[in-house]
Formats: structure tokens, sequence, C-alpha cells
């Protein structure tokens, strides 16, 4: 029997009294005009167990009443209670009903779900595993008039609905909760409560108020930004969504994130993602709201709990299964220096698993890229590094930011990387652990590949590692000139594709970061001169880090150039390159490298933007004095410096440690920032943006590495101490090694500055002392 031929049902839910007079005139017609039986039917439990008793197989097809939203351009507001209420835009109250049939009825609409035949439903239901045939016949239309409505609201209103019932229902969650019931020890009663309850608590339910709501509130809280969206890569995007889930790994730099890539996503035609986001959000009203507009509120700890992990498997599971797009931040918090931090493995792991369960047959990383040229939180994130304690989320300090997010604060910047397949990925290694490391750190490789530089973070470059010496508009200038050149000869992305070259694209940057407090100005004497702001340090490392992973490798280069240097050796590019090779290591959990053979050849290609031809004359003894001397600009003072002494201040502390199984981060943490502090006082540390409880984090974890921190040794073994002993010498005498190289190169900046600037001093001619740079 085809479905033209099959007696056909139509499947009405409960409705007000408008409705039901509109949907009565429609059936009437559509009735009137059958040519095979046609009847309409409630959807109550007694017709749809009578309708299951049927043997001439109807074709079941939903229909609804629904009332077009008004147009969002239209004035008008939405409360916070009505965001949080079950009602959506397109059922509005009776009353609100009778009037817009009155004043509106183009408004009106009957939508048809897409029909089926019971005998199609009946074998769905027995492929699920699950249920009673009535309870699935309810869910099923209800899915399909979601499905209909997204035809006249679009994919932003892509609902998850039925979440819940669709997981509990299938033979795979019985069989799941059975079987962690029998290693649990658990009585299967408790597993089946605790894994609903869990269910309950992550699964995003949404509606269309509190989506609409969302967006409001967040055009309201980023109103301090202009959005850049780079849409390169969005054609690629909507293509790869046809077919596959979509899962958004942005950079975190801010609270605003998610409100910054929501709208970059609507206004190119893809659907709202699924947030998983932590708990520490979850405050009233954020988080009734949040809940209802898509975000999912993940424990940040979860332990031993084997049924939560598995509910959260299972929920992921579902969502890649129904395409839903996810989006998290793949570094598990706010970058807190600038730069991305280390990769969490925990969520991407959970859905590697889903993944690996589903029927899906891939699912597709999108690396994104968000960067501000101004943020208000910056300073709070410098002052928790220097050791104050984050303030707790919450209601109060959400006005606070928001009344704060009233100034101007720039541009957002959305870039999207290549995106990554993940079954792809997956299948390059046999350990799976291994697989996941690599696929996040090629996310965070992808996304750092298209963040662009920006003239808000060059400025700062100019104004860091110098220690505390104010600038000249002709200094200024000789500094960034030759950067730029650098910028413009290796062809890096620029935000929003400005010229750098542009006098006025720096001379804009630099009066932002007057605006703000991060430079201050002097113009008593006889020039106008530029220096950083008190305590400004920190803040100004975190705008320069927004794009000090492209000069990474131009900094060790200079580093392994002063080495040969320091140290004549016989054979310069075998050295060097080990040189090289051990500064990486050094630096591995402070930056993204690509695998060795690329790192190499991106060295030769930094030596040749210094020198071109540089191994044509490898013999000469002073081969590595031109080299350095051909050095524009130099950049490993101002790259690397901060990080190599945060780092020196964590070896020598490990020096006088003794040797332990046990080991309190925190008082050791509380220490190194003592110790830091004091070195800066004697001009021992060139800036303040050492003194860094995050520098010392990735410091740790490299000693941490390399068995430095707590070792098996045991009491009395005085042989295994000492070793232990020596080695952390020897770590420490690396890092300062390394160190004096970083001044050494620092000290030829100053003088090549000097220098430059010397016959501006001596003619006496002032320097011009307008509001800003003419450079």
């Amino acid at each position: 029997m085809t479905n033209s031929t099959r007696p056909r049902v139509y499947l009405t839910e409960a409705m007000t009294e408008t409705e039901s007079g509109v949907l009565h005139t429609w059936l009437g017609e559509q009735l009137s005009d059958a040519t095979v039986p046609a009847t309409a039917v409630a959807i109550t439990d007694q017709a749809l167990l009578d309708l299951t008793r049927r043997e001439d197989d109807p074709l079941l097809t939903p229909v609804r009443v629904v009332w077009l939203p008004r147009n969002p351009n239209e004035p008008g507001t939405v409360r916070v209670r009505e965001a949080i209420s079950p009602r959506d835009p397109l059922h509005p109250g009776r009353g609100a009903q009778r009037r817009l049939l009155r004043t509106d009825p183009t408004r009106c609409r009957v939508i048809e779900g897409e029909p089926a035949p019971l005998s199609d439903l009946e074998r769905r239901l027995a492929e699920d595993g699950g249920g009673s045939l009535p309870e699935y016949i309810r869910r099923q239309a209800a899915l399909a008039l979601e499905r209909a409505e997204r035809t006249l609201l679009g994919d932003q209103y892509k609902v998850s609905r039925f979440v819940v019932d669709e997981i509990t229902d299938s033979r795979r969650y019985r069989e799941g909760i059975r079987r962690l019931s029998a290693e649990q020890h658990v009585r299967l009663s408790d597993v089946d409560q605790h894994a609903r309850a869990s269910l309950d608590e992550l699964v995003a339910t949404q509606s269309r108020r509190a989506v609409a709501l969302w967006g409001r509130l967040g055009r309201y809280f980023s109103r301090a930004y202009r959005l850049d969206v780079d849409t390169a890569r969005f054609d690629e995007l909507r293509e790869l969504n046809r077919q596959h889930s979509l899962v958004f790994l942005p950079s975190h730099r801010s609270y605003l994130d998610p409100l910054v890539l929501r709208p970059a996503l609507l206004a190119n035609d893809l659907p709202l993602n699924h947030v998983m986001g932590g708990l520490n959000i979850n405050f009233w009203p954020i988080g009734p709201i949040g809940k209802r507009s898509g975000t999912v509120f993940i424990r940040r700890k979860f332990g031993d709990d084997e049924v939560y992990k598995w509910t959260l498997r299972e929920y992921m599971r579902y969502l890649i299964t129904k395409r839903f797009n996810l989006e998290w931040y793949i570094e598990g918090g706010r970058g807190r220096t600038g730069k991305l931090r280390p990769p969490r493995f925990g969520i991407l792991t959970y859905l590697a698993q889903a993944f690996q369960s589903s029927v899906a047959s891939d699912v597709y990383l999108v690396p994104v890229s968000l960067i501000y040229d101004q943020l208000y939180e910056v300073s709070a994130m410098a002052a928790e590094a220097h050791g104050e304690v984050k303030q707790k989320e919450g209601l109060r300090w959400m006005v606070g930011y928001v009344r704060a997010q009233g100034e101007r604060n720039g541009v957002a910047h959305v870039t999207i990387g290549r995106p990554l397949s993940l079954a792809q990925a997956l299948a390059q290694e046999s350990d799976q652990r291994r697989a996941i490391q690599k696929t996040a750190f090629e996310v965070c490789h992808r996304i750092n590949e298209v963040t662009p530089i920006t003239a808000s973070s060059l400025v700062l470059l100019a104004f860091l590692g110098i220690e505390d010496r104010a600038l000249t508009v002709r200094e200024l200038e000789l500094i960034l000139t030759p950067l730029i050149e650098y910028i413009v000869i290796r062809d890096l992305p620029t935000a929003g594709d400005v010229d750098l070259t542009n006098p006025q694209v720096v001379r804009k940057a630099l009066q932002t970061h007057l605006d703000s407090g991060v430079l201050r100005r002097y113009a008593e004497g006889d020039e106008l001169v530029y220096y950083l702001g008190s305590d400004q340090h920190l803040v100004a490392a975190f705008y320069r880090n927004n794009s000090i992973h492209f000069l990474v490798n131009r900094a060790i280069a200079e580093l392994v150039i002063q080495g040969a240097v320091d140290d004549h050796p016989d054979n310069l590019v075998t050295s060097g390159w080990e040189d090289a090779k051990r500064i990486r290591d050094i630096l591995k959990f402070e930056f993204f490298f690509p695998d060795k053979a690329t790192f190499e050849q991106q060295m030769r290609d930094e030596l040749t933007i210094i020198r071109s031809g540089w191994e044509d004359d490898l013999d000469d003894p002073d081969h590595a004095s031109t080299m350095l001397a051909a050095v524009l600009p130099y950049l490993a003072h101002r790259v690397l410096q901060p990080f190599l002494e945060a780092y020196e201040v964590v070896a020598d502390q490990l020096v006088v440690m003794p040797v332990s199984s046990t080991f309190d981060e925190k008082s050791f943490m509380t220490k190194c920032l003592g110790i830091a502090k004091q070195r800066r006082l004697r001009q021992q540390i060139a800036s303040s943006e050492s003194i860094s409880s995050e520098l010392f984090g990735t410091a740790l974890a490299l000693a941490r590495n390399r068995g430095l921190v707590e070792t098996d040794v045991e009491d009395g073994d005085a042989a295994g101490a000492d070793a232990v002993v020596v080695r952390r010498e020897e770590f420490a005498a690396e890092i300062r090694a390394l160190v004096r190289r970083v001044r050494r190169i620092r000290e030829l900046a100053h003088e090549r500055l000097a220098t430059l600037t010397e016959p501006d001093v001596a003619s006496g001619a002032p320097e011009s002392n307008s509001d800003g740079p003419s450079a």
C-alpha cells in the first residue's frame, strides 16, 4: 500500500478555543477534498491506544496551529519571567490569540508534520528498543511538528525536545544501567534514578522565548564591541553541517565569548550550538535563561561518579546522532595571559567515546579564534596572576560586569580555522588517549594559525622588553617599522585585513591604549613620550600575547644564534638544530609547536629572513656574529624574556626545596610570587609580567614532566635524593643560560635603538608634541 492510498489520520493536540476554531475550518477543507478516507484524532491516551489497534495501517499526519512571532525589528521587550516560562513565541496566550486573529490573521497558520504510516512507527520503535507505541507516536508527532515549525522560523530555533524520554526509553539505556548496576554493585533502581537526575541536570530544555531573550541580552552585554567576522569558511561549514554535527572549539578570552560567537553563526545561517558550560555560571537569572537557550551546564568535577560520566556520554551521543552542533572551550577556562592555554582533554574524550558508539559517520571539529582590541576583565585577570583571589561569579558580580561594558572597547574579531575530521584524527593513532591529545593540540594549532595580528598587540609589543623606559614617537616608529616589514614578509594574517603600514592604524591603536590607561603620556619635557601605566605590565602582555605565537620561532632562532656566538661550536648547523630542539622542549608547555621536521623547516625560513644565503659561508669564524648583527628587529627579549625569567624563579626555588614524594603546590606558588616580586624590586627581573602564577604553573608542569617535583625517592635514600638535586640544578642552569642569552639580545636591541636615535638627540631638535604618534 502506498501513502497516497492509505487512509489518513490527522493527529491534533490540545488547543485553545480560538485554535480549535481555526483548525476545525482547516480540517473541514482537507477532509472534503480527500480522495481517501480521512479522519481527525485528538492525541489522548485512549485515542492513541485505539489507533495502535487498527489493521488498515493508516498514514498519521500531525497538525498544529501556530502563531508567527512579530518581526524582531518591531519595538518591544522580552521580560525575564517570560523567557523562563514554557510558552514560546509560536504559542501566545488565549487573549493574544483572539486579538491576533482579529487584527493580523496572517500570523495564524496550520502546519503539518511529516506523515508516517503506523507500521513504520512500529518498526522504528522496535529498532529503538523501548517504550510504548502510543507514547512513541505522541513523541514523534511532536518532533515532526518541531521540524515543520523550523521551516517558518529557521534553524536558529532548532530545539531538542523529549531528550530524556528518547534516551531513557531506549534499549541502549536499559542495558547501560544494568551494566553499571553490576559494575558498581548498586541497585538497578538507584542507578536509574541517578542517571535520570543527571540527565535532567544536563539537558538543555530550550524554549524559543529564552532563545530570543538570550539574543537580546547578548547584544546588550557585548554592546561595547563591534563585531568583525571573517566569513571565508562559512560556505564550507554550511556544507559540512548538512551531513554532520559541527563542534565549535573557540579560544577563550572573555565571559563574552559565547555572546560574540552566537551572532556570528546566526548571521551566516548556522543553527545555535549546544554550549557546554561550567556550573559556576549557573546562577539566576543567567542559569535558567541559558539552560533554556542551549547551555549544557556540566559539573566542574565529577571524580568517580561513573553514572554521571556515562550519562554525559549518552547525552553527547544523542546530540551528535541528531546532528545538533556543540560548542565548548578547549582551554577549559579563560586564557589569563592572552595566548592559548594548554588544551583540556576531558570533554573531547567524552565526545570521542560518544562518536565511536554512535551511528554518525563523522563529526567535524571547528577551531575558532576570538580576540578583542580591548577587554574589561584583563585587569582582574592580571591581579589574579599576581596572587589576588578570583571574584566568585554571581548576580552582584554580573551587574558590575555588565555595567562596565557601557564604554566602547573596540572590536571583537571572529575567525574560523580549518575544520578537522574527528574520525580521521582518531584513526591516526591506535592509542585512544594519545589520539585525543594529538587531536586537541592540532585544534589549538589551527586556532593559532588564524588568530590575526592586531595593531593593538603590536603597539604594546614595542613597550614590553624595554623595562620601564618611555618611548618617543621616533623610537616607537623605529621599533614598529621593521616589525611590520617582518609581518609583511611572512604574509601573516591581520585583524580586519588592516594595513599595518598605514600610520593612522598605529595612531588609533596607541590612542586606544591611552584611553584605557594601559599607556600614559608625558608632555612636560621638550618632547612627548609614552610609557606603560603603573602596574600595567601584565595587562599589556595580555594584548601582546594575542599575536605572540607568530613570533616564537623567530625568538628561538635569535637565541640559537646568540648561543653560537657565545659557545663557538664546531658545526653551526648541527649544534644549532640541537639547541633549537632543546629550547622547543623547554617551551612545549607554553606554546604549540608543529612536528620536528616542520619545526626545522620553519627555523630555516626564519634564518633566511634574517640573512638571505646564510648557509653560504658557514666556515667563516664570524658567521654567528654576522648573523646576529643582521637580525632586524630583535624580538627574543620582547617575546620570551618574561617566560624564561619566570621559569628561572621556579627552577631556582626547586633547587632549594627538599626532595620529597609530597609537594605543597599552593605554598610553593606563594613562595615563587614572593621571590619574583623581590627580584623585580632589585631589577633582577626586567618586567612585572614575569610575576605570574600562570607562568609559574607552566614552568612547574615542565619540571614535573622531567620528574623534578614529586619524586619516588624513599626517606633515607641519600643517593636518590642527591640525584634529584643534581637534575634540578642542571635544569636551573639550563634556564639561567637562556636567560643570559635573552638579556644579551635585549642589550643589543637597546644599543641599536640608542644608535638610531643619537642624531636626533645630538641635533637638539625636539620631536612632535602632538597628541599622537606620527609614525
